[in-house]
């Protein structure tokens, strides 16, 4: 327990006005630069899977629906309150883009509110905390994660740790149960936005040691065994949220194992993910620093060279120790390059989720560790320089003019899919996953023969892609070319005969030739491997009947009518089937 005040008074009208002024200004800049994502579209990468094709979110906030949030584990997630946010989108705004893109602006610009008064609060440092605020709520690193509706995960999990770590330290100094548990509550319903928090307990600790000084308190003197006896009780204190935390991991990589999201040894070695993930830390500080080239997605690499390997090893190490060897004179650069760090373990790629290497999202949260780091670390370096204070100004200003009009620029590539995938593209190389992407793009607005062409060069670039060789299935069969998209078809399979709805589409290009005993194998295929693919049990119930054997046709429609009540074209075939039977019958007679 603190035997201290908390640093800030409030009690100087001046004080006040300052910290008022500071608020305005960071709501107004914060609006003003994320406001042009009200023109936003959705894109063709996520927002359809979670938004705009997802039934249950589509449906808006329905008991059926909100059961579903806490239950589904779809796409290898589970973050109920995040599916629940979007729903409630849905219900205010409909299919509109505008609506939920605003939705991003205004949890982001609450949070950089947050993070202002939690950091004054606690540390007392007014300009500070204020440029700590200004380079969350302005940096480009975190324009993915607010201009991008399906990462509203990001900013909603955001929002509930700066409201836990608030509660906490208002726990800390009042030691009110109430506050305590309002704390934890936070903390679940973070994890229930975004398992990311799940570092958050290990971050409170770090904030023990500075600005709460806890540690400090009833100090016997230096030495381990003296900073382990402190350390213990802060732990046990939090024993809470680590377990909440434990439970939130295990359930993530059960959704992540079920959904196939988790790569195997084999696709990226043990070696290789350590290598990247050394490398990742230190391209996140350049990012951090030089905020260029950002992208979408940075695939993960096949090699990398050993000498980025050793000097990123190096880099690290060395400033560790330094943060280490400086953490009793200057404690908020351990705290903030040990913040760093730590948030950044459970998605820096050493259990590899998904095919990027590292991706902007991801700093969300770590970076705020390196904006610590300079906030009080350069005022300190620079203490007898003449003029400090307006130098200090000068240079904090035009660091936040220049990622504000950084962030600004990279706000207009995510305009929608096209601009953002055609950049992407222009600042990585041997992104087979944005050619697929773009492919897309180009197929939706029935540019065919471009469409084409990107997904060949994904082929090219990665022949085993077996989402861009049903991609281009697809399309061949818009082209009318049968035997070409049956091929690709087939390919696929040959590289993955598991994979979903690849013996779907199959079926349907055999249809389409009229050979109907394959199109019924391929769907009854695509069955065993997801038996409540409403639109295979529709498509088979119609090769059934195509053979005459309409008893079986409408076993499929019931069935499918079954899973979905509200399906409109298992209603139709049904009645269809029906009256084909009733004429059969009459014929007979």
């Amino acid at each position: 327990m603190l035997n201290r005040p908390f640093p800030i008074a409030l009690d100087k009208c001046s004080g006040i006005s300052k910290i008022v002024l500071v608020c305005i200004v960071l709501v107004f800049i914060t609006l003003a630069v994320y406001m042009q994502t009200g023109d936003h579209e959705f894109l063709n990468f996520d927002d359809y899977v979670y938004i705009t094709k997802n039934p249950h979110v589509a449906a808006g906030l329905k008991s059926s629906n909100v059961a579903w949030a806490f239950t589904s584990i779809e796409e290898g997630n589970w973050f109920p309150i995040t599916r629940l946010s979007h729903m409630t989108d849905v219900q205010l705004y409909g299919m509109s883009p505008s609506g939920h893109h605003l939705t991003n602006v205004a949890i982001h610009t609450l949070s950089a509110l947050l993070l202002f008064l939690l950091f004054l609060r606690l540390s007392g440092g007014l300009w500070q905390s204020a440029f700590v605020a200004f380079l969350f709520a302005l940096h480009p690193l975190h324009v993915e994660s607010v201009a991008w509706v399906a990462e509203r995960k990001d900013v909603l999990s955001g929002l509930f740790w700066f409201l836990t770590l608030i509660f906490y330290a208002e726990y800390v100094e009042r030691r009110k149960i109430s506050l305590y548990i309002l704390a934890l509550f936070s903390f679940v319903l973070g994890l229930m936005s975004k398992p990311m928090l799940v570092t958050l307990p290990i971050v409170m600790l770090l904030m023990d040691f500075w600005p709460l000084g806890r540690f400090r308190c009833g100090e016997q003197g230096p030495g381990l065994r003296q900073f382990i006896n402190r350390a213990l009780p802060l732990i046990k204190e939090k024993l809470p949220f680590f377990l909440c935390s434990f439970f939130s991991a295990l359930i993530t990589i059960y959704a992540q194992q079920k959904g196939g999201a988790i790569a195997n040894l084999a696709a990226a070695p043990f070696q290789l993910r350590f290598e990247n993930a050394l490398v990742a830390y230190v391209k996140y500080i350049g990012k951090t620093i030089w905020p260029h080239d950002l992208a979408v997605l940075y695939p993960f690499p096949s090699s990398i060279p050993l000498w980025q390997v050793i000097s990123s090893l190096f880099i690290m190490l060395l400033v560790s120790a330094a943060a280490v060897w400086t953490g009793r004179r200057r404690p908020y650069l351990a705290v903030g390059w040990f913040w760093f760090l730590i948030t950044l373990v459970p998605v820096i790629g050493l259990i590899q989720v998904g095919v990027q290497s590292m991706a902007d999202r991801y700093s969300y949260i770590p970076v705020i560790g390196l904006f610590i780091m300079a906030a009080w670390g350069v005022p300190d370096l620079t203490k007898g320089l003449k003029h400090r204070q307006g130098i200090l100004a000068l240079l904090a200003g035009t660091v936040i003019t220049a990622s504000a009009a950084l962030t600004w620029q990279q706000l207009g590539y995510w305009k929608d899919s096209f601009s953002l995938f055609q950049h992407t593209l222009q600042v990585t190389t041997g992104n087979y996953i944005i050619h697929n992407n773009l492919g897309n793009v180009f197929a939706d607005t029935g540019n065919l023969d471009t469409a084409i062409s990107e997904f060949r060069e994904a082929i090219r670039i990665r022949p085993n892609f077996i989402e861009a060789r049903n991609s281009l299935g697809l399309v061949l069969v818009r082209k009318g070319n049968l035997d070409a998209a049956i091929k690709e078809y087939q390919k696929a399979l040959w590289i993955n005969p598991s994979k979903q709805y690849v013996h779907y589409n199959l079926g349907i290009a055999l249809a389409s030739k009229g050979d109907l005993d394959a199109a019924i194998r391929e769907y009854q295929k695509e069955l065993e491997i997801n038996p409540n693919y409403t639109k295979a049990l529709n498509n088979l119930g119609i090769a059934l009947a195509g053979k005459d054997d309409l008893d079986a046709a409408l076993r499929k429609f019931k069935e499918a009518l079954r899973i979905n009540p509200n399906d409109e074209m298992a209603h139709i075939n049904l009645g269809i089937a029906l009256d084909l039977k009733r004429m059969k019958n009459d014929t007979r007679k």
